[in-house]
């Protein structure tokens, strides 16, 4: 196992109701700014749970955050946030409003361009931030666990990654009783986006550490179960529960302790969503399988462990194996209504493939992935093979 620091300073709320403990955990005095996104929060009895708990606060509102959220709409927030003096941000929602609130907290005391706190990794070194807390909406992200978040800028057409330790919310309540009004897309979507999530820091080559990959395959075979069962009765407690927390356990730091992680699907993945504004999770779904096949040596010892331990594969041959794995990736994806190839979303795909090579090219992108082997002309390829 390769050696690691961690710290994960973020307190979950986790349960039904618990929405009335924000007054505990903000601090007292604070001036919130509340946001959130297109209003759904005043459909499911969410916004009216919050503004009853935090009717002792000063609070200024500001929705309409997108999904993958906009800079140049969380510009407007930053705006208020000075001109305000606001001191505590809540995020209401699913991991774009909370990525959005990451990144108002690093822009809040920013002194220059505040793109290039994404573009440039400036964040990282940003030391004065605003704290925020979330009260999550939307499984599927981790991001109300973690410190790293995605930015959209419309004008350009980029969506980029950005963090740094100072963005781990203050707290997150976290109430599995807000799927059952969620939409099956979405929670199709949050279920592919935890379980690629989980595959990126886990389908990658053999290593020593064995608890990571026995708590990222739990992880793959929960959401495997409940999956189906939260699609048909979102209700379901049972089900809803084990699908907010495997979101969170997905991507909150505890799977890519000691070894090594991908992340090539995602980065390739994001252009898509910046390029034709396909669901995040299921530009996933469409570049992961294809990216398995094309890095398919490298990855064949962990596809063959992933086929028999997460489906329970057999074969003649560790290559059949592998290959039925990855074909039970793509059915499992289909089984949750994703589609996984890019022409069933877009005709407009002809230049998409020249133009992920282009920024790759130009970003300096020559070696993602665990193997650093996922260049421009690699992740053109696995385009081409996607479509």
């Amino acid at each position: 196992m390769n050696a690691f620091e961690f710290k994960n300073p973020t307190k979950i709320i986790f349960g039904e109701g618990k929405t009335e403990k924000l007054a505990d955990n903000i601090p007292a005095g604070s001036y919130i700014l509340l946001a959130y996104g297109g209003g759904s929060i005043k459909k499911n009895g969410v916004y009216d749970q919050v503004i009853a708990a935090t009717k002792d606060f000063k609070i200024t509102e500001f929705s309409g955050i997108e999904p993958n959220p906009h800079f140049e709409t969380l510009m407007k927030a930053v705006k208020i946030i000075r001109d305000e003096k606001i001191d505590f941000i809540l995020a209401v929602g699913g991991g774009s409003v909370i990525d959005g609130c990451k990144f108002l907290s690093a822009a809040a005391f920013y002194e220059g361009d505040e793109w290039d706190l994404v573009s440039k990794g400036l964040s990282r070194k940003q030391e004065k931030v605003l704290p925020f807390g979330t009260v999550l909406t939307l499984p599927a992200t981790g991001s109300e666990m973690n410190s790293g978040a995605v930015v959209t800028k419309v004008s350009t057409q980029e969506k980029r990654t950005f963090g740094g330790p100072q963005y781990f919310p203050v707290f997150s309540i976290c109430d599995p009783s807000v799927i059952q009004s969620l939409p099956k897309r979405q929670i199709a979507n949050g279920v592919v986006d935890a379980y690629t999530h989980t595959l990126e820091q886990y389908l990658t080559y053999q290593h020593d550490a064995i608890l990571q990959d026995r708590i990222a395959e739990g992880i793959l075979q929960t959401l495997i179960e409940i999956g189906p069962q939260v699609m048909e009765d979102p209700s379901d407690y049972k089900a809803a529960s084990n699908f907010m927390w495997s979101a969170t356990m997905a991507l909150n730091g505890i799977l890519r302790l000691g070894v090594p992680t991908d992340w090539a699907t995602h980065m390739i993945a994001h252009e898509l969503t910046a390029l034709h504004g396909i669901d995040h999770a299921r530009t996933l779904a469409i570049i992961a399988p294809n990216l398995y096949k094309k890095l398919f040596e490298d990855k064949k010892e962990k596809l063959v462990q992933y086929g028999k331990r997460v489906w329970g594969l057999n074969g003649e041959s560790d290559s059949e194996i592998a290959e039925k794995a990855i074909e039970m990736t793509v059915s499992f994806f289909q089984s949750m209504g994703i589609d996984t190839k890019l022409s069933d979303y877009t005709s407009d795909y002809e230049k998409t493939a020249q133009t992920v090579y282009e920024r790759f090219t130009e970003r300096k992108w020559m070696g993602l992935g665990e193997t650093q082997k996922v260049g421009p002309e690699m992740a053109k390829e696995i385009v081409e093979m996607s479509i």
